[in-house]
């Protein structure tokens, strides 16, 4: 099973920019896709970004797209988010995740992301 620690997750003023990681561990060779989802207070958790292994296509929530970024480093086995222009809107918890071919999806513990003046 693939083990995934978030990190980069904090306080940041309406504009700014955080960049959150997510390092994955054990079995990564089982890895399909990887993405980011969030979910704030009151509602469903949603997919922000995913991104296919083989192949490197990428898909983005529309409320996203031209915002952030979902990039990921091989050698070093991290999922990366970009996000810029930051909104009130996209204050939430930011979770990493991974489809296994056999095992499904898993989750890593979240990271609060806050955007506030």
């Amino acid at each position: 099973q693939v083990q995934l620690v978030e990190s980069g997750g904090g306080l940041v003023q309406p504009g700014g920019s955080l960049r959150l990681s997510c390092a994955a561990s054990g079995s990564i060779f089982s890895i399909v896709t990887m993405g980011w989802y969030r979910q704030a207070p009151g509602k469903q958790r949603e997919l922000v970004a995913s991104i296919i292994i083989n192949g490197g296509s990428t898909n983005y929530a529309d409320s996203v797209k031209g915002r952030f970024t979902i990039s990921r480093n091989n050698a070093k086995n991290t999922l990366y988010l970009q996000m810029n222009s930051l909104e009130s809107e996209d204050t939430a918890v930011y979770y990493c995740s991974v489809l296994e071919k056999v095992l499904g999806r898993t989750w890593g513990q979240g990271t609060q992301v806050t955007v506030s003046s």
